[in-house]
């Protein structure tokens, strides 16, 4: 049973160890397995982890979900941690640190993820066992001792003034262009702007409130193209729907967060334009309003952002304005 147990963990290892590490690894584990007993778990007990496993998780979720994390939050808890069980295949309380170190390893090695992605499963993760141990499922959570996981910070494009000019120059009817200006002048997440109804929209001030995360309400400001844009765009449509923004045909649902992506994507491609998304956008509104000298709390309000760290990710200042200012205050 011992060599049949070191030959499967040799077959497992053979996409990621190169032979001499495989070597190595066989000679430690025939000689640590002198000292132990192996027995073969039988096919009931693991369906037994496994039943035990999803329902703790799916108790995770059901807390998460009270919590107020979106559909798509929950998805990702659910896939990524639901994915290390399967994988561990262990009892929660008997999963270790190493053995999270292993999964994490392993998974960029097979996946070819890049650092950004591994460190968000590490936080997952971290959320998973960090509420395990709340509820005392297990004594101390096994990811205290993995630390974030480093990662080149990539400087994010935002919009130029020529590229927003040609997106609105590409849009082919009023609902794609009040859309565009929304997000333009607000920074509204996409799922904020999907959620939003007729009712909601207050012309006279050139405000809205927003469902954000957590449930988050806050108002947010739009611009006065917005406003003519969104009055044009109320005044075409012709069904009794109560959502800001319907398909444009019948029967005229509301629109999606997935129908905005691909709205804003299709603009992108016949504008010519790359990475054109929904996002991209929230990003390019919080550096103009920064670059124009708008207080970076003021803009973290706008965003629904509970750390100022955030905001200030979000937002590239202009290179020419740190010239200048470095030639007003320190020359």
């Amino acid at each position: 049973m011992k060599e049949l147990f070191i030959n499967e963990v040799m077959d497992r290892t053979n996409y990621f160890l190169d032979n001499n590490q495989r070597i190595k690894l066989k000679e430690m584990l025939t000689e640590i397995c002198l000292n132990y007993q192996i027995e073969v778990i039988e096919q009931s007990k693991r369906q037994e982890i496994q039943m035990n496993n999803a329902d703790i998780l799916n108790k995770f979720i059901s807390s998460k979900e009270i919590e107020g994390c979106s559909t798509r939050t929950l998805k990702y808890y659910k896939d990524n941690i639901s994915k290390m069980l399967d994988t561990v295949n262990l009892p929660i309380d008997e999963i270790t640190t190493e053995i999270l170190r292993n999964y994490l390893s392993n998974y960029k090695t097979n996946s070819n993820a890049c650092m950004v992605t591994i460190d968000n499963i590490r936080r997952t993760l971290s959320s998973f066992f960090a509420w395990l141990e709340n509820e005392d499922y297990i004594v101390k959570s096994p990811v205290r001792r993995i630390h974030k996981v480093k990662a080149t910070k990539k400087v994010k494009e935002t919009f130029t003034d020529e590229n927003l000019e040609k997106l609105r120059d590409t849009c082919a009817n009023v609902r794609d262009l009040a859309i565009l200006e929304l997000l333009i002048s607000t920074g509204m997440r996409v799922g904020e702007l999907t959620r939003l109804n007729i009712a909601d929209m207050n012309f006279q001030e050139r405000s809205c409130i927003v469902l954000g995360k957590g449930n988050s309400e806050r108002e947010v400001y739009f611009s006065a193209k917005s406003k003519m844009y969104i009055k044009k765009y109320l005044e075409t449509r012709t069904d009794n729907n109560e959502a800001l923004f319907v398909s444009l045909i019948k029967p005229y649902n509301p629109l999606g967060i997935s129908g905005v992506e691909i709205a804003i994507r299709n603009l992108g491609r016949q504008a010519n334009i790359n990475k054109v998304h929904p996002h991209k956008f929230r990003r390019t509104m919080a550096t103009m309003a920064i670059d124009k000298g708008m207080p970076v709390e003021q803009v973290q309000k706008l965003l629904g952002h509970i750390k100022i760290d955030t905001t200030m990710e979000y937002a590239m200042v202009n290179q020419n304005n740190v010239k200048n200012s470095h030639r007003k205050f320190i020359t």
